[in-house]
Parts: structure tokens; C-alpha cells; sequence
């Protein structure tokens, strides 16, 4: 069941060349489905991508490129252990799921993609619900690390022909640089930075500083939540209007499943 709610509150009416995008959310019913692994790939030497499989998918719904669903991973204990993960894309034609893992020494979900194999079984659960940004957007500024990159190739493979779009990344190396397939008009901004720095948003920031802010320009930012903070106040110093982005933590260093997807302190 998908329910369609009301725009985003903070969305203030205005003339319509001067209206800010609007976020439409669209709840959908949350249940678990269990789904099989079709096929991973080592997609980067950082990034692991699952294709995941099963006759749970037929109702299967993800709307906004920033989606997130809940992957169940085993642990013992009553307790269970989850962690988001964007819908990287979805074929409702073929019931496939494609997810991708950032890969790292020592992290759980990590752990748990690296030891997957063909055919074994994994439970995930969600989308609870889709944020949909609607709006006369003329140029998309997507910024992140490794844990938003899922979110901003979506975003980039999904944007209409001559769509102008710019993203600027941080990953590790040149190694882990995606190439992504889009009929929008991309212009991408590689940053490199080992693993270990990710909470520094020094190099962002200055890379940053060196992009351009066209009228009508969103934003939509997501990485470790000090960074995402620090990007954010970049961007309200140079004037940009906080209406025209979005800024999310999408984890929190020192903090295991730590995050706060809607920065609006």
C-alpha cells in the first residue's frame, strides 16, 4: 500500500518563479521481504554491489533517489542488528534489487556482503516511505562520501535528458571513481581521501569553494554528519538558500548506526 502526503511543511508558498522545491512524501507499507543473491560483484576496491532477487520484490516500491530500507544482518543475541541502505536501482520487470556496501575493515554489513555468496538468503525491510523533490530546479548539486554515493548515481541515472547536474564525491582513490551511465548533462568532481579522513570535511570544503551556485540550483548533501554540518554552513555562508538544499548525516563517527538524516539545527 502507498499512501501520497501533503508537501513538505517547511516548503513556504511563493510566486511561482520564486517557489523553492517541494518534497512530496509517499508512505508506503513496511514489510519484510526475504530475497536471495543473484550476483555480487567487488564493484570498486571499496564498494560492494549485491543484486538481490525474489518473488517478495513483486510489490516492491522505491520512489526518491535517496530511498533507504533496513538490511537485516545475523547477529546473536535476541537482539537484531540493521543498517540503512539505499535502493541503488530496481528492475519491478525482472524482481532484482541492487544494493551496494561500502567496504571496510571491521564493519559489520561490510562483513556480512564480503562473505555473501550466490543463493544465499538475505531479509531486508522497507522503504518506509519515498521523499520525492518536485520543482523548477535548473542545475542539481549532489555532494557526498562513499555512503551517499548509492544515493547521488541514482539521482544521476534517473535525472531527464540535458538535466544540468554536478557531483562532487570523496572516495579514496582514483580506483573507486564510478562511472555512471546518464542522458543528463553530468559534470563529476572526484575527491580523494583515505578512509580514515572521511570525518574531515576539509577537502570538501575546498572543493566546494571552487564551485559555482547557479540560480535555481538544489542541493542535496549526505556524508558523515559533521561533515554534512560543515558543508551545509559552507553553503548557507555564501548565501544559498537553506530552501534549496537538503543535508543529511548519514552516519556519525565514533557511533556505530549513528545517523541524522535531516540536519536542520
Amino acid at each position: 500500500m502507498t499512501r501520497i502526503f501533503d508537501t513538505d511543511p517547511d516548503s513556504t508558498p511563493a510566486a511561482a518563479e520564486d517557489a523553492p522545491p517541494q518534497i512530496r512524501r509517499i508512505r508506503h507499507e513496511l514489510r519484510r521481504r526475504s530475497l536471495t543473491v543473484a550476483d555480487t560483484v567487488q564493484l570498486s576496491p571499496h564498494m560492494i554491489r549485491l543484486t538481490l532477487t525474489g518473488a517478495d520484490l513483486a510489490d516492491f516500491v522505491s520512489l526518491g533517489a535517496d530511498d533507504h530500507l533496513k538490511v537485516i544482518l545475523p547477529q546473536a543475541g535476541p537482539e537484531e542488528a540493521r543498517r540503512d541502505y539505499t535502493p541503488r536501482r530496481f528492475d519491478p520487470a525482472l524482481h532484482e534489487l541492487v544494493l551496494d556496501f561500502v567496504d571496510h575493515p571491521g564493519g559489520p554489513a561490510a562483513d556480512f556482503a564480503r562473505d555473501l555468496r550466490v543463493g544465499d538468503s538475505v531479509t531486508v525491510a522497507g522503504p518506509r516511505g519515498s521523499a520525492v523533490v518536485e520543482g523548477d530546479i535548473a542545475h542539481w548539486l549532489l555532494i557526498g562520501d562513499e555512503t551517499a554515493l548509492p544515493a547521488i548515481g541514482r539521482r544521476i541515472e534517473d535525472l531527464p535528458a540535458g538535466t544540468a547536474v554536478t557531483s562532487l564525491v570523496a572516495v579514496p582513490g582514483k580506483a573507486d571513481e564510478q562511472a555512471l551511465s546518464t542522458a543528463a548533462d553530468w559534470r563529476g568532481i572526484w575527491v580523494h581521501r583515505p578512509l580514515s579522513a572521511a570525518a574531515d570535511p576539509g577537502p570538501l570544503l575546498a572543493a566546494l569553494a571552487g564551485i559555482d551556485l547557479p540560480a535555481r540550483c538544489y542541493v542535496w548533501l549526505a556524508a558523515e554528519a559533521g561533515v554534512a554540518r560543515a558543508l551545509r554552513d559552507a553553503l548557507l555562508a555564501r548565501g544559498h538558500p537553506k530552501t534549496w538544499m537538503k543535508a543529511s548525516g548519514y552516519w556519525t563517527a565514533g557511533r556505530a548506526d549513528a545517523s541524522d538524516k535531516t540536519l536542520d539545527g
